[in-house]
């Protein structure tokens, strides 16, 4: 079976040359098919039905992450947000002019240059506020303006060629506030971290020029209670078409299976931003996981007036279809071409799984008829080293960490996902509750959950919409108000998956699963298993899930809890009930198939929340993986009875100096039959192993060496082992994959172990480890599953803990080898190497670069440094600020760019003209302004004069024999002080720099 690639699925545009390499078998369309475009609908027969759609039509979505600049501003002092909210900027007295920096002529020569993912939080300091606990002590928020604003400013080219094309920005996620000015222009705020929104900048782009995208992200608000992170830290795209088009999110495949076939109903929502009426129609072409075309369906033509919309359902049958699952993950892709009078103008992708999703009251949660029980982490989005700003190779290996124990799938705790963890989950095999953050019928909370939907309704590895998380107004009548609009909303732009929402059920009492949680198909619960079997025994006919379960705290490697230090030991506390242990919850779940399943909380460690301690612990330990996604010991537990993989794993370590003597608890987790403990080769006697739970020993510490035999069909089968290892002598680095891809975006993990001379891992060392990249690649953060560790993410240099730490390296754009160096004082250091491949990037959007003249003498770029000065003077007159120049012995050609004020010339350079260079001196007309001075180094100092087309009046001298009181003697209107333009005429200064580096994006 072929899989489609993460790139494959992640374009949508039919026309990138990957696409069309896809579709080429089709051949092509049937001559008839257009000839007859208004007589021909319904589904075609061979060999027309396996035509391709006519190849040509104008739709582009491309990447937009790269060449960013950035800046904090303030949420409190205009004046440190570039005016933001001032007189004079940031508002909207006239169009087109909202925000300087909105400018190409605006210099951010100061501003970092970056690339999106960015979650600026990450690189804060830490701050022992009490406020700000459950974010991870990161000092952002109301009380802290001065971290919790950032700019981010984006130049780009439009081929003139777009001009009459729709485009559109699309943004996959920013937190958490966003308002988004281009070419000067206002466009629109956002309000909500999580959910993917656009602007349609059409009206407003400049094609055939440079065009600014300014972003303004206010981060002081909240959504959660957890870390969120701050900025634009998921991805940005460029998105054209013509003016007739699918609209955003606009397909829909909904599958019903009947025996040996498969009958797909498909939406096209198709809206027309055009100024008159057209003829449209739409083609719908199946491609089968293999690449090949396997059915198409042509509609009948309609007629969508100018800003209107239809919609066109169709409906086409699949035989022996190739089903989705967990171990099958067969992708299929719904190709949809819109035509205007038989003219191709759209083109659009949707892959889409086919498979069946249903929930049963004694057998639980059924997928594609057969009972599956769900196996489940919830997890929040952010990682160790880079907060929440994930490149798509991270959800990737963090999907597979968690499929690694066994788990099949995952919540999106508490809110919308980015879109390319679930091309992860898709392509991987992971099944996915997906959450809204809201539970609201609000309008902002309807839009979000119904875009959520919409953005999400085609990937199979969605089977659950989540309305809300620990909603204690679920359960009462505002509640089933409010769930039932979510509910409407789930059945309107979807209608094929269940919802279900994390409430409380109280057993067999009273009011117990009422509310909004009765609305619901599914009623879900947190933390409750006994009264879940209590109220599935007063109403069978209910479907149950445990939507969040195991809250379990535990440190990595820790077996002794220490308040004092921020630990917490790693064992199990399997007496008590599932609220706190994952062998007293799974042993629950997993013998009552009514129940569909569960998800602990969590996957992974995440920053936030660090209970059960306060600072100086940073993060939560709930996790199964720590934030790198180093196993605790936990993970063995539920690999041992979450997959059919041999398992043995024997904890604690063995290095306790100081515990001679002293009773240690030994425990194996284990699938085994029977497993046999050694202390120093000697037998301390074998148990059997109980389904679904662990074996344990109490042993007198000594050094040396504890051992595990674990037996299977009475065979000795698998071995296990925990030596008293010696001090840290080297350190071993280790990549999780060989070979990456040189598209700036792809990541490696690269793991250290520190070993003792035998090479063991030294469980109890804290050893500095300091990383280096050579090799088109770079270090974008560091972990080690400490909660307790306050070192920046950012830095090359990271402790060991409990024997491990972690670098993440990105690649660039070119292809060759990288070499990761782990190095720490008196050890014996260790490097890696991987490849970087040369790849087809896919589409984006060019790095603007302005040019910059090379030459002698004053040619070059230069940049004025000097103030325009206050008053209604600069504002009226303009205030040039870049000057590009070319000197040719003693002729000076060039531009001049800067808002024009009055006189317009705002992004539009002014040709320098009647240009003169003689020795030191300098001399050239550009607008209305004539600029002379001299050259003195690295610096130009001119003095600029104005020449208007008109005269100003000249304030007449008072008559001395004039009224005291009166109007003005010569009739002046008063309105007009002629003071605030007494130096227009004569000379300003400016003063101008070389500058070899500027450059809006790079």
């Amino acid at each position: 079976m072929k899989t489609f690639s993460r790139r494959d699925v992640l374009k949508t545009s039919l026309l990138a040359p990957a696409v069309a390499a896809t579709a080429h078998a089709l051949g092509t369309i049937d001559p008839a098919v257009h000839a007859a475009a208004s007589e021909v609908s319904g589904p075609l027969s061979a060999p027309a039905s396996l035509a391709s759609a006519t190849p040509g039509a104008g739709r582009e979505r491309r990447l937009l992450d790269f060449g960013w600049s950035f800046h904090f501003g303030n949420a409190d002092d205009p004046a440190k947000d570039f005016g933001y909210g001032s007189a004079s900027a940031g508002n909207f007295q006239k169009t087109g002019s909202f925000m300087p920096a909105g400018s190409t002529s605006f210099v951010d020569e100061d501003w970092l240059r970056i690339d999106l993912p960015h979650d600026w939080t990450v690189e804060l300091p830490f701050k022992n506020d009490p406020d700000l606990q459950s974010k991870g002590f990161y000092p952002l928020g109301r009380k802290y303006p001065e971290n919790s604003v950032g700019w981010y400013r984006r130049v780009f080219e439009l081929p003139a060629e777009d001009a009459g094309k729709r485009i559109t920005i699309e943004f996959d996620g920013a937190y958490r506030e966003t308002t988004v000015v281009f070419n000067g222009f206002y466009i629109g705020r956002h309000t909500g971290g999580y959910d993917s929104f656009g602007f349609d900048v059409s009206d407003f782009a400049n094609p055939g020029q440079p065009n600014v995208l300014l972003v303004r992200v206010d981060a002081t608000g909240s959504d959660g209670w957890f870390y969120e992170g701050a900025g634009i830290y998921r991805h940005v795209w460029l998105v054209k078409t013509h003016p007739v088009h699918i609209k955003q999110w606009g397909t829909l495949v909904r599958s019903e299976i009947r025996n040996s076939s498969a009958k797909l109903s498909i939406l096209s929502e198709v809206e027309n931003h055009g100024n008159a009426s057209s003829n449209v129609r739409v083609i719908s072409t199946i491609v089968d996981p293999s690449g090949s075309p396997v059915a198409k369906d042509v509609s009948a033509s309609a007629a969508i007036g100018a800003r209107d919309q239809h919609d066109f359902s169709q409906n086409i049958a699949v035989s022996r279809p190739a089903l989705w699952s967990l171990e099958e993950r067969n992708l299929y892709k719904l190709l949809t071409e819109v035509q205007v009078d038989g003219k191709a103008v759209d083109r659009y992708e949707t892959p889409f799984g086919i498979r069946s999703v249903k929930f049963d009251a004694e057998q639980g949660f059924l997928l594609n008829g057969a009972p599956v029980k769900l196996k489940g982490t919830c997890n929040h989005q952010d990682h160790a080293g880079i907060g929440v700003a994930l490149p798509d190779a991270v959800q990737y290996y963090r999907v597979r960490k968690l499929q690694e124990m066994g788990c099949n799938s995952l919540r999106t705790s508490h809110n919308p996902p980015t879109p390319e963890l679930l091309d992860a989950c898709d392509q991987l095999g992971m099944l996915v509750m997906d959450e809204t953050r809201m539970m609201s019928s609000n309008p902002e909370g309807l839009s979000q959950f119904a875009d959520l939907v919409r953005r999400d309704r085609n990937h199979p590895s969605v089977f659950t919409w989540s309305l809300g998380n620990e909603e204690p107004t679920a359960t009462n009548a505002k509640g089933a108000n409010i769930v039932t609009a979510m509910q409407q909303t789930a059945t309107r732009h979807d209608g094929s998956r269940p919802t279900t929402i994390d409430g409380m059920i109280n057993g067999e009492a009273a009011g117990s699963g009422t509310g909004g949680l009765a609305v619901c198909d599914v009623i879900g619960y947190h933390y409750a298993d006994p009264a879940a079997e209590a109220f599935h025994k007063a109403h069978p006919e209910k479907f149950v899930l445990g939507t969040e379960t195991v809250s379990a705290v535990c440190t990595r490697g820790i077996y002794i809890t220490d308040k004092s230090r921020g630990f917490v030991s790693s064992y199990d506390p399997y007496t008590t009930s599932g609220r706190a242990s994952a062998e007293g919850w799974w042993s629950f779940c997993n013998t009552r198939p009514w129940l569909g399943g569960g998800y602990v909380w969590t996957g992974f460690d995440y920053r936030g929340e660090p209970s059960p301690n306060g600072w100086p612990n940073i993060s939560s330990q709930y996790g199964i993986l720590d934030m790198c996604g180093f196993p605790k010991d936990s993970f063995f537990y539920y690999q041992s009875w979450w997959t059919q993989k041999p398992v043995l794993h024997l904890f604690p370590h063995w290095n306790w100096p100081g515990y001679e003597g002293k009773k240690v608890a030994v425990w194996a987790y284990s699938n085994l039959d029977k497993v046999e403990l050694f202390l120093n080769e000697k037998s301390l006697g074998a148990k059997d192993v109980k389904k679904d739970g662990h074996v344990s020993w109490i042993v007198e510490y000594a050094p040396g060496t504890i051992e595990a035999r674990g037996w299977k069909d009475a065979r000795q089968v698998m071995t296990a082992r925990r030596d008293t290892t010696g001090s840290a002598a080297r350190l071993v680095l280790t990549p999780d994959r060989d070979s990456l891809s040189a598209d700036g975006e792809d990541v490696a993990m690269f793991a250290v172990e520190v070993q003792d001379a035998s090479g063991r891992t030294v469980p109890i060392t804290d050893n500095l480890v300091r990383f280096k990249v050579t090799g088109p690649a770079k270090l974008i953060g560091t972990g080690n599953g400490d909660p307790t560790d306050q070192t920046s993410d950012k830095d090359a240099a990271r402790k060991a803990f409990s024997g491990y730490c972690m670098a993440l390296v990105q690649t660039a754009k070119t292809p060759g080898n990288i070499t990761v160096e782990a190095t720490s004082p008196g050890l014996t250091s260790a490097t890696a190497t991987v490849s970087s491949k040369q790849i087809e990037l896919r589409p984006q959007v060019a790095v603007w670069q302005r040019p910059i003249p090379k030459g002698a003498g004053i040619t070059g770029l230069w940049i004025a440094v000097s103030a325009p000065g206050a008053g209604m003077a600069p504002s009226f007159l303009g205030s040039p600020r870049i000057f590009t120049l070319t000197q040719d012995g003693g002729k000076l050609t060039g531009t001049v760019e800067g808002p024009g004020g009055w006189f317009g010339g705002d992004d539009a350079p002014a040709p320098v003209v009647d240009g003169v260079v003689q020795g030191d001196s300098v001399a050239f007309k550009s607008g209305i302004n004539v600029f002379e001075g001299k050259i003195k180094g690295e610096q130009l100092e001119l003095q600029r004069t104005v020449n208007l087309p008109w005269s100003m009046p000249v304030p007449k001298k008072p008559d001395p024999n004039g009224p005291v009181i009166g109007p003005a003697p010569d009739g002046s209107d008063p309105s007009f002080d002629i003071s605030d333009f007494a130096s227009v005429g004569s000379s300003m200064s400016v003063v101008l720099k070389r500058s070899e580096r500027f450059n809006p994006s790079r």
